[in-house]
């Protein structure tokens, strides 16, 4: 296939929650998110700290057919920073809540996403949701809504936004259980950011 949009990729490749692209924090800065995911994410040996931005993803060996157009569609878009700046949750219904830090400025990552989906518009996952693709990182699952209460009353006020540079979009893969911790494989920069990284590479 030959076109100005998904260029080189074909919508036939099929998804697996086996692999993510995610947007993750830098690890200096996981220790304030594990103490809490510790206590109350039961993924946290599955999952390290992030945002789900292409869930699900293609399987790790059809990576490099994504990887262009991906970098097209980032090129469109600099390095911003963002906070985890505060507590929310979803209701799942029957009293299940999932605890989340909400990333702040949300327009830096709603543009990233968007323009990821333009590319690759058969990889929509994220935005299937009532209320479209809402950034978040997960912190743990509580059950009834006085346990919501409990929760954020116990880390809200004692929480410090926490402050990162997003500078590319990390690729996640898992084997199948027991072994099903996601391992990075690579990032893809957003911007100018590629275009150093390939100087650098070439010295």
């Amino acid at each position: 296939m030959n076109s100005a949009r998904g260029e080189g990729v074909t919508a036939a490749i099929e998804k697996t929650y086996e692999t993510a692209a995610i947007v993750m924090p830098p690890m200096d800065r996981w220790e304030p998110i594990q103490q809490i995911r510790e206590r109350h994410d039961r993924h946290i040996r599955r999952w390290m700290p992030h945002l789900n931005v292409l869930y699900p993803f293609v399987a790790p060996d059809r990576f490099d057919e994504v990887v262009p157009a991906m970098r097209r569609a980032l090129a469109r878009i600099e390095p911003f920073t963002i906070a985890l700046s505060g507590f929310r949750s979803f209701s799942h219904g029957r009293g299940k809540y999932t605890m989340w830090l909400v990333p702040e400025p949300d327009e830096p990552m709603q543009r990233l996403a968007a323009v990821l989906r333009d590319e690759l518009p058969w990889l929509d996952d994220q935005f299937r949701f009532e209320n479209g693709f809402t950034p978040h990182l997960s912190v743990g699952q509580i059950q009834g809504y006085a346990g919501v209460k409990a929760f954020l009353a116990k880390y809200r006020p004692r929480w410090r936004p926490i402050e990162f540079r997003v500078d590319e979009l990390s690729l996640i893969w898992r084997n199948a259980p027991p072994d099903d911790v996601f391992r990075y494989d690579r990032g893809v920069w957003l911007g100018e950011a590629e275009a150093e990284v390939d100087e650098d590479d070439a010295d």
